[in-house]
């Protein structure tokens, strides 16, 4: 069956469909909630209420995107809303003092450092900056779309990503020298 038969199915209410599309999503979408909630339950959590609100707001998929990336978002935007409720003070920039920031294009790191080391010094990130750092480098979002899923302007996006990269450059290559954490 293709998907856009599936997805129109699952419009008119059809709880196997649901279930088909559910099945084939639930696991790639709990792992995206769990590396911003960072706690199996409420990762399961945020995945359900996903699920249950994309199933509601399913005529406003207009196929744009894949549903993947559509349902993703919505993953994001529910996982940041648990910690916002949760009291995780998503700091605003403001933009007045900060100006404007340079985009870096060649940001690399050394090819020794792995992807588990990466992520867990974007963890040990401050709150402004990990989760801007996070959806642009692991979820691949730009700053754009950062500044709707965060509620910031581009350019705090960018200032965010900018700065939040310096500082995990600077843990990583603390971490090469050989005086890691």
């Amino acid at each position: 069956m293709l998907q856009s038969e599936l997805i129109e199915q699952c419009r008119a209410n059809d709880r196997k469909a649901q279930m088909k599309l559910y099945n084939k999503y639930c696991d790639g979408m709990y792992y995206v909630a769990l590396r911003f909630l960072k706690d199996p339950f409420e990762a399961e959590e945020a995945m359900q209420e996903s699920f249950i609100k994309a199933f509601i707001k399913l005529h406003q998929f207009t196929g744009d995107v894949t549903f993947g990336a559509w349902l993703k978002r919505i993953v994001i935007n529910k996982s940041i809303d648990m910690l916002k409720a949760k009291k995780m003070n998503m700091v605003a920039i403001n933009e007045q003092v900060m100006g404007t920031v340079e985009e870096q294009d060649d940001w690399s790191v050394s090819d020794s450092v792995t992807v588990e080391e990466i992520k867990s010094a974007i963890e040990r990130l401050p709150e402004k900056y990990k989760y801007a750092v996070m959806l642009f480098l692991i979820e691949g979002y730009d700053h754009k779309e950062i500044s709707e899923i965060l509620d910031i302007t581009p350019v705090a996006s960018r200032t965010l990503v900018h700065r939040g990269k310096k500082q995990l450059q600077g843990q990583l290559k603390h971490l090469r020298n050989g005086t890691g954490y």
